[in-house]
């Protein structure tokens, strides 16, 4: 039975990564967006969606498949930042930096050690 709900909770987050990252593609086909925007504009979504109170029952419900995507990244900074608010104004300022800090951190870090063990360079064509 445990391996059942394993395979559950991984189709879950794969069926609700991959709407929104169809979602995703849908934007980038039929506007004239950068990458950069449409990320902002993704951000954005997975930040209003929390203060709405809609994002965290899909995290419940998803998991992974909720929090990898970039609007997860939006409601990671929204969460931090309304507990942070409980505390007070300068919590509610510096929340959502200290909720992210982890995730952040641990990108630079790996993304260090990365450039340290490959040689990186430009590709030509």
């Amino acid at each position: 039975m445990q391996y059942l709900e394993i395979a559950l909770m991984f189709l879950k987050a794969f069926a609700v990564g991959g709407l929104i990252c169809t979602a995703a593609q849908i934007v980038i086909n039929l506007t004239d967006l950068t990458s950069g925007k449409i990320l902002v504009l993704f951000m954005l979504i997975g930040i209003g969606l929390t203060a709405l109170g809609l994002y965290q029952p899909l995290v419940e419900f998803a998991g992974a498949g909720a929090t990898v995507p970039i609007c997860g990244f939006g409601y990671l900074l929204a969460n931090g930042a309304m507990k942070g608010a409980e505390q007070g104004l300068f919590q509610a300022l510096t929340g959502s930096l200290a909720a992210a800090s982890a995730g952040v951190t641990a990108a630079i870090v790996f993304s260090f050690l990365m450039s340290v063990l490959f040689k990186s360079h430009t590709k030509h064509n």
